[in-house]
């Protein structure tokens, strides 16, 4: 039983799925519940509505395919669905969804080929040829969230057919694109990834040594570029180990550098994984927004330049949200630096969180940081837009629903960590821990609440520690043992070493006030405004609370008069602009716009995670400044 990750020379493992209970009271096991009862099944009927499952049964009877439903990359929605539901059978055994499992491993099983080939979208009577189109075919991307899939299955404890027509794949990739075969590559990295963790998981070599191959031949200009692209989308432009700073297409740029740092980290390749380090930091510092969310560009879905992170134009896909979880997490097993939860924590309670819908049933694709106009109401049928302001129940791409339950599901596996001195919570969540000869169980209202009681039910017969995360933003947190005093802990980690006996409880106390959080000046977009933040939270302002003859975009706020907590967000002072201060034909004019006639608002601040649950609405995180003086 094991995580989604298990580096082999690492001496931090994260714990299984099922080592986590999660309460299904809490906030994130509210989120699991809801996940595996609505959202799984939400992904299943929509992909065999749509006819992208019949995409393999029409394979397996050798029909010729005239049209196909689906773009090229849509098997890799039902093997992300698979491993969701690997995950969620690892976690919680469910007799109807064991059911559905197999029929959809039978169905994906019955159209590969002898060789171990598996693809609806190539290489079939009435399509394209095998790898015609390795820029944009997105076959070897596609057999990753194949075999991703199959590590989940295998990690859960099944070594059934799934795994097996993963091994299978994989060894065709191998026989394809190995040292003796075509030096090609996929323009969507994924493969990488996922070779690296099925060959830890299957213990085959010639798996981490395929995602090597795959790594050093990125970055050469071998894809061929298409028109409005270029080879930095693809991440082709600069070798891996010598780019300082993640770029192109976000979700695909952080695929490759969480399988770049699995070949560092397998194969001791000290300047890899120090060249990926060195990304993601630069990334993070430029380039990221305040909710964790990754990719300023609408027309790439990428990467902008260094401080460029306009709020309205914003795209921060879900998928990217993911993909920075993942590399996250790859770069805490191997360092144990909290930089790393820490940043997991804000993406997932400001990316991860705010995509579903509270039913499960619905999704946001782009997570903007300001919605101008309210959204169309969400209609029952497909999305064709990622953009629009409501959350849709698909989407013609629809990549980030399966992605979000795949996530959901394993969630358990980023709650906690072992390590060669203990075991360390990373992540606070009500429910049960069981790993490293403890059993905690962790009762917390968090992030509605600051208290977060860690109760030793069962712990080691001699002196282990246990390692608690205090988050970056806590500057003022407490931890108490038993009945001690309390004393302040600063952020980063707080360790508790001696024998712990049944009933010790560990109290931790995470400052929830309020608090501005400042863009840096560099940032042109959101110079001379401010946001809000609450503990992991960061919050905005939807029309839905301001009065019905003010609009979004008349609204300053009055920070030196102080912020309120209210409800699970905050409270300020406001002015609304009583008029433009153009005057002629430009929306330009001589005199600022706080320093007309005004009239006091009350702003009232909810988590960005659950905006739009209330309807279709105008909504902003950084809000124009006025003094009192104004």
């Amino acid at each position: 039983m094991a995580g989604p990750v298990e580096p082999a020379t690492s001496t931090r493992h994260g714990v299984g799925v099922a080592d986590v209970s999660l309460n299904p009271a809490g906030f994130w096991g509210r989120r699991q519940a809801v996940n595996a009862k609505a959202t799984l099944g939400h992904c299943l009927d929509w992909m065999e509505r749509l006819g992208w499952i019949e995409n393999f049964d029409r394979v397996a009877r050798s029909e010729t395919t005239v049209t196909r439903p689906g773009w090229q990359f849509s098997d890799s929605e039902i093997y992300k669905l698979l491993e969701a539901m690997a995950w969620e059978l690892g976690r919680s055994p469910d007799p109807a969804l064991t059911a559905a499992f197999e029929t959809l491993v039978g169905r994906v099983g019955a159209a590969q080929d002898d060789d171990g080939y598996v693809n609806t979208a190539h290489g079939h009577p009435g399509l394209p040829s095998r790898y015609s189109d390795m820029a944009m075919g997105h076959e070897l991307y596609n057999t990753g969230h194949l075999l991703q899939a199959a590590v989940a299955r295998l990690r859960t404890g099944h070594d059934d057919r799934l795994v097996h027509i993963a091994r299978r794949a994989a060894d065709q990739v191998c026989e394809e694109f190995g040292a003796d075969g075509r030096n090609e590559l996929c323009g969507h990295p994924e493969i990488e990834v996922a070779l690296v963790e099925a060959g830890r998981a299957f213990g085959e070599p010639r798996y981490l040594e395929q995602a090597r191959l795959f790594i050093e031949r990125r970055g050469h200009g071998t894809l061929p570029v298409r028109p409005l692209l270029s080879a930095e989308y693809f991440q082709d432009d600069i070798p891996v180990r010598e780019a300082t700073v993640l770029r192109g297409h976000a979700v695909r740029a952080l695929y490759l550098a969480s399988g770049a740092l699995d070949v560092a980290t397998e194969t001791g390749d000290q300047e890899l994984g120090d060249a990926v380090t060195r990304q993601w930091e630069n990334t993070v510092a430029r380039r990221t927004y305040l909710t964790g969310g990754m990719g300023s560009r609408h027309q790439d879905e990428g990467f902008g330049d260094d401080w460029e992170l306009p709020a309205d134009r914003a795209y921060c896909e879900t998928c990217a949200g993911v993909g920075s979880v993942m590399l996250a997490w790859r770069l805490y097993l191997v360092t144990g630096d909290s930089r790393y939860p820490d940043l997991i924590e804000r993406t997932l309670f400001n990316v991860v969180a705010t995509s579903p819908s509270e039913d499960g049933k619905s999704f946001f694709y782009a997570n903007p940081l300001h919605q101008r106009e309210p959204g169309a109401s969400a209609s029952d049928g497909v999305n064709n837009r990622a953009e629009g302001g409501v959350r849709a129940p698909w989407f013609d791409v629809s990549c980030c629903p399966t992605n979000v339950a795949r996530t959901i599901s394993s969630l358990g596996s980023y709650v906690a960590a072992i390590d060669n001195g203990g075991i360390v919570v990373l992540q606070y969540a009500a429910g049960e821990i069981r790993a490293g000869g403890f059993v905690l169980q962790v009762d917390t209202r968090y992030p509605d609440e600051g208290t977060v009681r860690v109760r030793v039910l069962t712990a080691p017969t001699a002196e282990s520690r246990l390692r608690l995360r205090i988050p970056g933003w806590a500057d003022t947190a407490t931890l108490a043992l038993n009945s001690d005093d309390a004393i302040g802990v600063a952020p980063g980690w707080a360790d508790i070493r001696r024998t712990f006996e049944p009933g010790d409880e560990v109290i931790l106390e995470l400052p929830l006030a309020p608090r501005l959080t400042w863009p840096d000046a560099r940032i042109d977009a959101v110079r001379d405004t401010v946001a809000v933040e609450r503990g992991p939270l960061v919050l905005c302002v939807e029309s839905t609370d301001l009065p019905s003859d003010v609009r979004i975009e008349e609204v300053w706020i009055q920070p030196d008069l102080g912020l309120t907590a209210h409800a699970d967000g905050a409270q300020a002072h406001g002015t609304v602009a009583a008029k433009s201060p153009g005057t002629g034909p430009l929306p330009f004019g001589p005199t600022r716009p706080h320093s007309l006639d005004s009239r006091p608002v009350e702003l009232t601040f909810v988590p960005y995670h659950r905006w739009a649950e209330r309807g279709p609405a105008t909504m902003r995180i950084f809000l124009p400044v006025a003094s009192t003086t104004d």
